[in-house]
């Protein structure tokens, strides 16, 4: 039997990653260019099938927050954003990681400082990984929290690293 072989764009394979892999949560604000993760996640229309929750947030703030409450009650749940969207979930990630939560936080990443483009960019390298110390962190204090290869087969390997690390994982990263 012949296998079907798609042709999609990152994001797509991001949100069918996450259905594949049995997310419970999915919660995010638009912003682009990471915006088609919610969108697929809207068109393909997991509550349906696997009963996962898809959520248009009313900010990245209300969005970090919604998946601590997810991670807290032991769920799989996972958010994205970009550039200056993750900027604006730091305080939530650090409060994640303090109380030791798997979450999966994506920065599909913008190119120049500020609000940047709208292009994706591997610009924000730095916003998740302090160089000077060898320390992977993000949001106040010295978060620690594993890092994964970049790879659209994000789904088992990253949601099983949240849980064993009991840390937040922000999906763009590299290995520890």
């Amino acid at each position: 039997m012949k296998e079907e072989v798609r042709l999609m764009k990152g994001n797509e394979a991001i949100a069918h990653a996450a259905i594949r892999y049995g997310a419970d949560g999915y919660f995010g604000y638009p912003i682009t260019p990471q915006s088609e993760v919610l969108e697929t996640l809207e068109e393909l229309m997991p509550w349906e099938t696997t009963g996962m929750v898809v959520l248009q947030a009313e900010s990245e703030v209300a969005a970090i927050n919604m998946v601590y409450g997810g991670a807290a009650c032991g769920k799989a749940v996972m958010t994205s954003s970009s550039s200056p969207g993750v900027s604006l979930k730091q305080e939530g990630i650090s409060y994640i990681a303090a109380a030791e939560l798997p979450a999966l936080i994506l920065n599909v990443m913008r190119g120049g400082p500020g609000l940047g483009t709208i292009q994706p960019s591997q610009a924000d390298y730095f916003q998740a990984h302090d160089r000077a110390r060898s320390l992977h962190s993000a949001g106040n204090g010295r978060l620690r929290r594993p890092r994964l290869r970049p790879r659209f087969q994000i789904h088992q390997p990253r949601h099983d690293s949240c849980r064993r690390h009991r840390r937040p994982d922000d999906g763009e990263s590299r290995a520890p």
